[in-house]
């Protein structure tokens, strides 16, 4: 290239001169030509795919980098006033999708397309739809170049009234098209009314101020370009859509380039990943109440691909939870209200996070509950069998295992069997909240467990004082592993303070339990604790009878509890308790401990 600065001599030829010029039209008339973008695809290996489709057909196909990361195809240059009946031409035949737009070409980055930095089939020969006649060849002596200022960039070459000037041109759909513009990135958060007042003038200069621009709160032409253009791209890029989901009285926008409709399994509407995205979208919309808002929650909580150590948040009427883990990235809310309960989870890859981070934005942010109306539960069967198995076709993450314990102070520490807790990556009370092993003793089968974050227990363990052999007692645990959503009291007797030995510590009980009832509390019937449930088989050779089983007694269980700064509180009244009161104390003080071996 001549410099403009330095006096030389060159002789070249008026052909070879525009040759040179269509070669590289691409970045030298990016502001005298237009291009029209005609798809974008988040993989480059897929967008070469389509380059070359689109070529079979067209002789003017580009590929450039975009700011959103992904790959535009684009046909042109164009001229600018000629672009409006190409495209206009080429949507009509159906040649082009009917999203397609007209660019200025500012966005683009480095070009992919075609292979090799070549030039495609047709731009010399004329890229605009009348090419100028090629001039005859003749060999013209170019004048030694005088040396002058440069013209200022086109960001900076419209002086203020100008600015002004074009934007009073502007019309009303225009007008609002910038402030949705403004919106869409952040900067703008009043309505879309195309009344340019204080708010639109701040958001202005914000996002000047943001793109490196004098903030003075009026857009030049090339910025305003520069803005709407922006947005363009990436509505086209992840193909931004509002979807109307009437089954479920939801409204939201998706990214319908990343996701697509896949079926409905109530309470769940499923949009799984297209293009290969690695991204999937679900929406919840089921009737409910509090309690089925916690359910939701542990749900969830409980997803392969919900991985734990993020946020984990619960009211009784919003949830929302995040985690991030190799090869994992998932979130999800809900809201309670009006007796229906409506959200979403999404689910992508890490290495996507800067992508997917710009369609969970606005997918939260669009989010609207429609109507009175919820999923029909009725609206796709399921076999009974496929319910339990998963939850609306999502994989449900399953401990290795899980049993009993129970409250023995008020800020949330938990008794259980140290069987329960050996060899955990991860423990948790109640599938929700995290906790740590505090203590343990092997020899005496008792460990305790704090939770992470602390908390306020329905109901705290108060140990009897004495109880005599032969009373009636209930072991509040969770015989079924967690298959049931409450604790369940089994009824039985205290047969003997010692065990068969005469070893102290032990109490001999007659009760039928299951595995997971082990940890849990053996309660009187003044709701006293005596002791807790020892996992059976513990008695060597000895082939005992199925009901006879084992619980540390109290003073075992004070052993553990002292050391780690927990008084065991005592039960004076020795009244019974009415069968309802004594059901409620013992289930509030239960516990479900899970054992999980991933963190």
């Amino acid at each position: 290239m001549i410099s403009r600065f330095q006096p030389v001599r060159a002789i070249v030829t008026v052909t070879a001169a525009m040759a040179l010029v269509a070669h590289f039209a691409a970045p030298s008339l990016a502001q005298e030509r237009r291009w029209i973008q005609v798809e974008a695809l988040p993989g480059l290996g897929r967008a070469n795919e389509r380059a070359a489709d689109f070529s079979a057909e067209f002789g003017n196909v580009w590929g450039f980098g975009l700011p959103s990361g992904w790959y535009g195809i684009v046909l042109g240059p164009y001229a600018g006033d000629e672009v409006g009946s190409v495209i206009s031409a080429l949507k009509s035949g159906a040649r082009i999708p009917a999203d397609s737009y007209v660019t200025d070409g500012a966005e683009f980055r480095a070009q992919f397309w075609p292979p090799g930095g070549a030039v495609p089939a047709g731009v010399e020969a004329g890229a605009t739809a009348a090419p100028e006649p090629e001039p005859e060849a003749v060999t013209e002596i170019l004048p030694e170049p005088v040396a002058e200022s440069p013209p200022e960039p086109a960001f900076t070459g419209e002086t203020p009234a100008e600015a002004r000037a074009s934007e009073a041109a502007l019309d009303a759909e225009q007008r609002k098209e910038l402030q949705v513009a403004l919106q869409w990135f952040g900067f703008y958060q009043g309505g879309i009314d195309g009344a340019f007042g204080p708010g639109t003038r701040n958001s202005m200069a914000a996002w000047q101020a943001a793109n490196g621009h004098e903030a003075s709160g009026v857009l030049t032409t090339a910025q305003r370009d520069a803005l709407v253009s922006a947005h363009q791209a990436e509505v086209l890029a992840y193909g931004f859509s509002v979807v109307e989901e009437q089954e479920s009285g939801i409204d939201v926008t998706l990214p319908l380039a990343l996701v697509e409709f896949d079926r409905y399994e109530p309470p769940f509407v499923h949009f799984r990943e297209k293009n290969g995205s690695g991204l999937s979208i679900v929406l919840i919309s089921q009737p409910g109440d509090a309690g089925s808002l916690g359910g939701l929650y542990e749900v969830i909580n409980s997803l392969t691909a919900m991985p734990a150590g993020g946020v984990r948040d619960r009211s009784d009427t919003e949830i929302r939870l995040t985690g991030q883990a190799e090869g994992l990235d998932g979130r999800a809310w809900a809201r309670l209200s009006g007796g229906l309960i409506k959200g979403w989870m999404a689910f992508g890859k890490p290495e996507n996070a800067a992508r997917d981070a710009r369609a969970f934005e606005v997918l939260e942010a669009s989010f609207r509950a429609v109507g009175d109306t919820a999923l029909d539960p009725g609206l796709v069967p399921l076999e009974e069998a496929a319910r339990r198995g998963l939850v609306a076709g999502l994989e449900v993450r399953q401990p290795i295992r899980n049993r009993s314990g129970f409250y023995v102070s008020k800020a949330g520490a938990v008794l259980t069997t140290s069987d329960a807790v050996q060899n955990c990556s991860r423990i948790t009370l109640d599938r929700a909240v995290e906790a740590k092993v505090a203590e343990t003793d092997a020899a005496s089968g008792l460990a305790l467990l704090q939770p992470v974050t602390a908390l306020a227990p329905p109901a705290v363990a108060e140990f009897a004082r004495e109880t005599r052999p032969g009373s009636g007692i209930v072991v509040a645990g969770y015989p079924y592993e967690g298959r049931l959503p409450a604790p369940v009291l089994t009824h039985g007797a205290f047969e003997e303070g010692t065990g068969l030995d005469g070893v102290e510590g032990r109490l001999r009980l007659t009760v039928a339990v299951q595995p997971g009832d082990a940890g849990g509390a053996v309660i009187n019937g003044s709701g006293a604790v005596l002791g807790m449930l020892l996992p059976q088989g513990n008695s060597g050779a000895q082939d005992l009878p199925a009901d006879v089983v084992f619980a540390a007694d109290a003073a075992r269980i004070a052993a553990i509890l002292t050391p780690a700064g927990i008084t065991p509180l005592e039960r004076a009244d020795t009244a019974a308790l009415p069968p309802e009161t004594l059901a409620r104390e013992a289930r509030g003080m239960t516990v479900l401990v899970s054992c999980w071996d991933q963190p």
